[in-house]
């Protein structure tokens, strides 16, 4: 698809050598080796914006291989009146350059704005510390969005890092501005000091800046991410030593109430005494062996309780007082002591 100055769109269909023929480009340029890239080659622009393959000159811009990515709408409905307006004095380039940078920025923003949300809502009901157990499907959904979150950071990253590569290099902006090799009449303007280089420095900056804004974004989210994973670790660990010490409560009372339950084994022996006939031994072995399996589980508890506590740090007394922490009425008294006067030697009292 070919886009002229006006914005009228036509296709068309070429072999890659017949294309570098036309435009006396190497084949290795058309390559598209890297993702996210900005080359400038012959008086022409390579980009390559992720799916996004074009070929920019000052008279066209070239759209490669676009068929099968979702690109055609914004092609025919964004692209092509973006190109056609002439609310700037900006050469050609510009405009397309812009349109193609801002299409990638937008398409950055719409992937963190769908990320966000659910990863916070998710982070939200998972470190809840009223929930006992975290719930695996929402375990699965940030484990899929966190994913997604970090192959978006990376896409931010290549395509700041492909900014930035332009930026240092003033060459590489000057062979960005198209026109200016071209148009004598913009090179003798450049010659006076209305340079194209600075537009496009200021072009190139404003959405590296955009996309510096993003890269926090996403960056804050994986930092939320990782202390919202040491919260829900320590959640479950805080319900692991609740219901450990509950299974060790229960083992202490269980212990208590057999070792005396061994006193009802005893009188469950082949063996008669004198007092099974008495009628209330049946109920003061009972009480006893309850008061007695009670008080060794309270002291069992008691020492649960002793070695559980967390230790309390020791005091530190401070030996080494400031001059500067002792009240002023010290220092007088002091030197009025030693020469009779309330004042200093050398000088006044201090505050």
């Amino acid at each position: 698809m070919k886009f002229d100055q006006e914005g009228n769109v036509t296709t068309f269909e070429k072999k890659k050598t017949e294309l570098c023929q036309e435009l006396s480009l190497q084949a290795r340029d058309l390559r598209f080796q890297h993702s996210t890239s900005l080359t400038a080659r012959n008086n022409c622009i390579i980009i390559r914006m992720a799916s996004l393959k074009a070929i920019l000159t000052p008279q066209s811009l070239m759209v490669l291989d676009f068929r099968g990515l979702g690109l055609e709408r914004w092609l025919v409905l964004e692209l092509a009146p973006q190109l056609a307006s002439q609310t700037n004095s900006l050469p050609f380039e510009f405009r397309a350059l812009e349109a193609i940078l801002q299409h990638k920025v937008n398409t950055l923003q719409v992937q963190l704005n769908d990320v966000e949300p659910v990863i916070l809502d998710t982070l939200e009901s998972l470190v809840d510390p009223k929930i006992l157990s975290a719930d695996r499907s929402k375990l699965h959904v940030l484990l899929q969005n966190s994913k997604s979150l970090s192959e978006l950071e990376t896409d931010i990253k290549v395509f700041k890092d492909s900014l930035l590569k332009i930026l240092d290099e003033d060459e590489i902006i000057e062979e960005l501005c198209l026109t200016k090799w071209t148009d004598p009449r913009v090179f003798e303007e450049s010659s006076l000091g209305i340079d194209q280089a600075e537009e496009m420095e200021l072009l190139l900056e404003n959405y590296y800046m955009q996309a510096e804004e993003m890269g926090n974004k996403a960056r804050e989210l994986k930092e939320l991410i990782d202390d919202s994973e040491n919260v829900i670790f320590i959640n479950l660990d805080s319900h692991r030593n609740v219901m450990m010490r509950l299974n060790l409560q229960l083992t202490m009372g269980t212990f208590s109430l057999s070792l005396f339950g061994l006193i009802g084994v005893a009188f469950g022996m082949n063996l008669t005494t004198a007092f099974e006939d008495d009628p209330r031994a049946f109920w003061l072995v009972t009480g006893f062996m309850f008061l007695g399996s009670g008080l060794i589980w309270r002291r069992l508890l008691s020492f649960l309780g002793r070695h559980l506590q967390p230790s309390v740090p020791p005091l530190v007394i401070q030996t080494h007082t400031h001059i500067h922490s002792l009240p002023c009425s010290f220092w007088f008294e002091k030197f009025q002591r030693a020469d009779g006067t309330g004042r200093f030697p050398g000088g006044p009292l201090p505050q």
